[in-house]
């Protein structure tokens, strides 16, 4: 089948072809966040639980399936699996379907197809870890200069970089001078680089924008509830993340509307 075969393919029934191979993709996503912050191999061994390290057999290690079928437990001993597995899976299952929809057929879906499954692992990997590993945003840094060049044109992707990038370091310089302490880690340093050789300047900013609104909102929250206090560490990574995913899919309406609302002002 060719891709001009695949174009055929209507919308809905190729979001669900992504639905399915997002799962397997999301199965590939748990072992990432379980291996990286150890600094151990995603390729081997092979998977086992954590708990009796027993290996898991094919039939034990179908995603979402398996969990339902084992109600949450290991076949051999028996110990609790993580709900965060299925949940994993289905994040990456259907943000891998929205791909598909939105964007069908074409070079952008693979990029995006590549980025959603690795926002998910540096989303769950900041939440239990508090880092975002540089065997992502390292390589994404790279990756974001292709494929950003590609999507956006050389000079957006370049200006991104340096946009994205020096923002958050000469943020983190200023709260180091000031308060004494880093308030911004290497990892979100490098991941707004990245994620703004990926999408642009306007974009990025647009990610720094909706990321640190949606952290005061859920630090307001949380002081609200007495859950955190002012010094309490929040990871910034998942909050990028999910803005990162907004601007994917609606960042150019967002930047449209903005810019209607501004002439309408004038």
């Amino acid at each position: 089948m060719n891709l001009s075969s695949l174009a055929l393919i209507p919308p809905p029934l190729f979001a669900g072809i992504g639905f399915v191979f997002g799962l397997v993709v999301g199965s590939f996503a748990n072992v990432c966040i379980a291996r990286l912050p150890k600094k151990e191999s995603v390729a081997f061994p092979a998977s086992h639980c954590p708990h009796c390290n027993a290996a898991i057999r094919a039939w034990d290690n179908i995603p979402v399936i398996s969990y339902l079928v084992l109600k949450g437990r290991c076949r051999q001993c028996h110990a609790p699996i993580s709900p965060v597995y299925p949940v994993v899976e289905l994040t990456t299952a259907l943000l891998w379907a929205a791909v598909f929809y939105k964007f069908g057929v074409s070079w952008a879906t693979v990029i995006y197809a590549i980025v959603m499954p690795t926002l998910v692992v540096i989303t769950a990997i900041d939440i239990e870890h508090q880092i975002i590993p540089d065997k992502i945003t390292l390589p994404g840094i790279g990756f974001g200069l292709l494929a950003g060049s590609y999507l956006n044109g050389v000079m957006d992707s370049l200006i991104g970089l340096a946009v994205g990038g020096g923002l958050f370091l000469l943020l983190a310089e200023v709260y180091f001078k000031v308060r004494g302490a880093m308030g911004m880690g290497g990892g979100d340093i490098k991941y707004i680089a990245a994620a703004g050789a990926l999408l642009g300047w306007a974009q990025v900013l647009l990610v720094i924008f909706m990321g640190s609104i949606a952290g005061a909102l859920f630090g307001s929250i949380g002081m609200s509830t007495q859950k955190l206090s002012f010094l309490s560490k929040i990871p910034f990574g998942p909050f990028l993340a999910l803005a990162t995913i907004i601007s994917i899919f609606f960042g150019d309406d967002i930047l449209d509307l903005y810019l209607s609302l501004m002439v309408v002002e004038q």
